[in-house]
């Protein structure tokens, strides 16, 4: 089986990022933003979707969690995109609903080369810990555009910290499953040939 790994690298006046992914590890993840909860998110990204994951950030944290939130997706979604190459072979559609306690985070995933985002729901609490809620929305919305998805997320609940964390949940799952090879297919699942 061919590896799919991917790496990639951001060097900007407010963040410096260095992330490795492979598709098919075992969840195992080294993790370090500066921002607990938001490492905590990215391990039980890595965990739930089975990712072997490293992300490391040095980012303007003395301004706010913005560009280290922001730059990350950007980054382990272009990481993601190298991983699957000409995404030949993968079952390319999923979805996927996880519940945490009385919040459920809901993701449709299409890994169609063609990015879109749409997020239904707000937030219950606007902070959790350093994390601003709303950068959860915002870190999905960067992710698709940059690993070329089409995704579509929802949450509902009364707990911002179970919102967030079922969110990332469900994206790993649900990308997990639309990056899984087909043995039943070995072309690109597309009419057009490619995605």
């Amino acid at each position: 089986m061919t590896t799919r790994t991917g790496a990639a690298s951001r060097s900007t006046a407010e963040t410096e990022i260095d992330v490795t992914v492979d598709l098919d590890g075992d969840g195992e993840s080294t993790i370090d933003t500066g921002i607990g909860f938001f490492d905590h998110m990215l391990e039980s990204f890595a965990k739930h979707g089975l990712f072997d994951l490293t992300v490391r950030c040095d980012g303007d944290l003395h301004i706010d969690d913005h560009h280290t939130v922001e730059d990350v997706a950007i980054v382990l979604g272009e990481a993601v995109d190298e991983a699957l190459g000409e995404k030949r072979g993968i079952v390319r559609y999923a979805d996927r609903k996880v519940p945490l306690d009385e919040a459920i985070g809901s993701v449709v995933l299409d890994v169609s080369g063609r990015p879109h985002y749409d997020f239904e729901g707000a937030f219950s609490q606007e902070r959790i810990g350093d994390f601003t809620s709303i950068m959860a929305a915002h870190f999905f919305q960067s992710f698709a555009e940059h690993a070329g998805l089409t995704l579509h997320c929802a949450i509902t609940g009364e707990n911002a910290h179970h919102e967030v964390e079922a969110l990332f949940k469900a994206n790993a799952r649900a990308l997990d499953d639309a990056t899984r090879l087909d043995e039943r297919r070995s072309d690109t699942p597309s009419t057009k040939g490619e995605l």
